[in-house]
């Protein structure tokens, strides 16, 4: 599910480093995180759709590659992630 231009524009200012910053590994897992718990949503409702849950696995997958890279240059911004998002790692 895609999101609207209002979500996209909260979730930037919650992440973003400085104003215009919108590729930030950072601002990148917070986008990814809500296209999941979106399309988490979906799936309770449409349990057979596969094409979406390979996009799901692609996205996690993203996420996690993301997330490795943030832990390994920053582990003080990797951890203030994890937290604000909720994950479980």
């Amino acid at each position: 599910m895609p999101l609207t231009r209002e979500e996209k524009s909260q979730v930037l200012g919650k992440f973003q480093r400085s104003s215009n910053d919108t590729g930030s590994p950072e601002v990148q897992i917070a986008l990814l995180s809500e296209r999941i718990n979106g399309l988490s949503q979906h799936f309770t409702t449409h349990k057979s759709d596969h094409a979406s849950r390979r996009g799901l696995l692609k996205m996690v997958n993203q996420r996690r590659k993301l997330l490795d890279y943030l832990k390994s240059t920053t582990p003080e911004k990797y951890s203030e992630v994890v937290e604000r998002l909720g994950l479980r790692r």
